[in-house]
């Protein structure tokens, strides 16, 4: 059974924004040569990465919503240059919109069950997706989606 990862997205106002960084950071590795691959750094390495991997993805929290999700391909542990153990959760570069979902402010990472994930925009809400962010954004602080 597949499970599921939730995450906030410092520094991002927008899914449009994530998408933008995504894109850049993948021109930088390809230029120095190095593997073309997306990947975000953690503290703590996930116990239960075979589920994770198994289907699951990385659901970001942007301006206090779940607005999208990555699929976690991989989960790489690692030691840095200061002798403290982190990893790699390795992702697919495409950024899937889903349903919003609020949820207040954490520090790390949370597992979320695949019952507890929003749906994938288009699932029911294509017009949602067509919807300008912002306005999506002030719909939902009015509790409207």
């Amino acid at each position: 059974m597949s499970l599921n990862m939730l995450k906030l997205c410092v520094g991002c106002d927008s899914v449009e924004d994530l998408e933008e960084w995504i894109a850049f950071r993948l021109d930088e590795r390809r230029r120095a040569g190095e593997p073309v691959e997306q990947f975000h750094t953690t503290r703590m390495v996930p116990t239960r990465g075979a589920e994770l991997t198994d289907g699951g993805s990385l659901y970001w929290v942007i301006k206090g919503n779940v607005q999208c999700r990555q699929r976690l391909l991989e989960i790489r542990p690692f030691t840095d240059a200061e002798g403290i153990g982190r990893c790699h959760l390795i992702l697919d570069p495409t950024v899937v919109r889903t349903d919003w979902q609020p949820r207040r402010a954490f520090q790390g990472w949370r597992y979320l069950k695949l019952a507890d994930a929003p749906v994938d925009l288009g699932q029911g809400n294509a017009a949602l997706a067509e919807m300008p962010p912002k306005l999506r954004l002030e719909l939902a602080e009015l509790g409207l989606l």
